[in-house]
């Protein structure tokens, strides 16, 4: 059994099912929502390079206002449940993120939609998933 589990999270039915698995096969684990915020996945926001301090505080304060409203959907769930969870968001190219975090936090299993609600993660089984099945340090769960 898992001790700390990581469900990366996006508002994805996906993702949202991923949740459910997790919350429903690990209930005595630590479970953390993980939000990643990619910018190169985002029309006309700022890249991390390329924009003012200003701007980036903006996209920053945008991108935490909608992870906050993934992480209360996750929390009703969670609450569904009898469980709560943590949550935490960063900032860069999903699946390396998301294998970074399970590293440099004690993850021991990754519970991961299939695809997600944008770009080339919605094609087939999905770029980001397919990723971090193959670099993940821990065992990966991929959910329909």
């Amino acid at each position: 059994m898992a001790t700390h589990v990581l469900v990366p999270v996006d508002d994805s039915d996906p993702s949202d099912a991923a949740l459910e698995f997790a919350l429903e096969d690990q209930p005595d684990a630590t479970i953390t929502a993980l939000h990643v915020v990619d910018p190169a996945d985002l029309p006309g926001s700022p890249t991390l390079e390329a924009e003012t301090d200003e701007e980036y505080d903006e996209f920053r304060l945008q991108q935490r206002e909608f992870s906050e409203e993934i992480f209360d959907d996750a929390r009703k769930v969670a609450a569904e449940h009898g469980a709560s969870i943590e949550t935490d968001q960063v900032v860069g190219s999903v699946a390396d993120a998301v294998i970074e975090y399970a590293d440099e936090h004690a993850v021991d299993r990754i519970v991961i939609g299939s695809h997600g609600r944008t770009g080339a993660s919605r094609v087939l089984l999905g770029s980001v998933a397919e990723t971090v099945a193959r670099r993940a340090p821990v065992p990966v769960t991929i959910v329909r």
